[in-house]
């Protein structure tokens, strides 16, 4: 346990500089929703690290590519979003509400605390680059849930920023995944994290990185995912009624 905590240390003060880095950057772009490229880009960093410092075995290697492959799909995904548009309608928001306290509480509210959760997120892997195990039945079970959570946020990303090109006023997405949850892409994420926490689970006193996947699901589910979005299409007649007839992110396949 001593070498992990070392270890988690080092990863607590390389996202600090990591996000005071991305901070920095901001203010000098004046807007705030980069750190929605920064926090998937993280994990790379993260994971390239470990791979760079740490023994390589076939299960940490194999979190490697599956949270680097997440995250940078993610970043780009983000990226090619906002490309050429505003900020952000939330971080938008915080900037007006904020008033002269908004370049701290920038620093500690969106950026060192998106570090927090992203070293708290990290637990299962981190954990993991300190064995060189091999694969087992686990290994397949928690990949399985890993590539359906992927499938269901890349498809469903895919299929959002397609409908974004040609939606009219008030359109809601209603169609590919998004018939069967107004949420897939977050639906996906949570797959993703319980799935990497599978695979993790076959290494010796595992199971507290749980705390992983809770957290991941807590935050989309009640904090900064689902809640801000469904806030923004408030008073939508269109959307109260997609609201009744689709569930939040499990699908509804009947």
């Amino acid at each position: 346990m001593d070498q992990f905590i070392n270890l988690w240390l080092s990863a607590a003060i390389i996202l600090w500089v990591y996000a005071t880095g991305w901070f920095i950057v901001s203010v000098i772009l004046q807007r705030n929703d980069i750190a929605d490229i920064a926090w998937g880009l993280g994990y790379g960093l993260l994971c390239g690290w470990l791979f760079l410092t740490q023994p390589t075995g076939a299960l940490n290697l194999l979190l490697y590519v599956l949270v680097g492959l997440w995250g940078v799909r993610l970043s780009v995904h983000i990226f090619l979003r906002n490309r050429g548009k505003g900020e952000d309608f939330r971080y938008k928001q915080w900037r007006n509400e904020w008033g002269k306290s908004f370049y701290w509480r920038s620093y500690l509210q969106v950026y060192l605390l998106q570090a927090f959760f992203l070293l708290i997120i990290s637990t299962p892997f981190l954990w993991a680059s300190l064995s060189t195990d091999s694969w087992s039945m686990l290994t397949g079970i928690g990949l399985s849930i890993w590539i359906i959570g992927f499938l269901f946020q890349s498809i469903g990303d895919y299929q959002l920023a397609r409908f974004v090109k040609t939606k009219q006023p008030g359109e809601i997405m209603q169609k590919g995944l998004w018939k069967y949850s107004r949420h897939p892409n977050y639906f996906g994420e949570i797959l993703m994290w319980w799935g990497i926490y599978g695979i993790v689970l076959q290494l010796p006193n595992s199971g507290w990185t749980i705390i992983s996947p809770i957290t991941i699901t807590l935050l989309l589910v009640f904090v900064s995912g689902v809640p801000m979005l469904e806030k923004k299409y408030a008073g939508n007649v269109a959307y109260e009624a997609y609201k009744k007839r689709t569930w939040a992110l499990v699908p509804k396949l009947w």
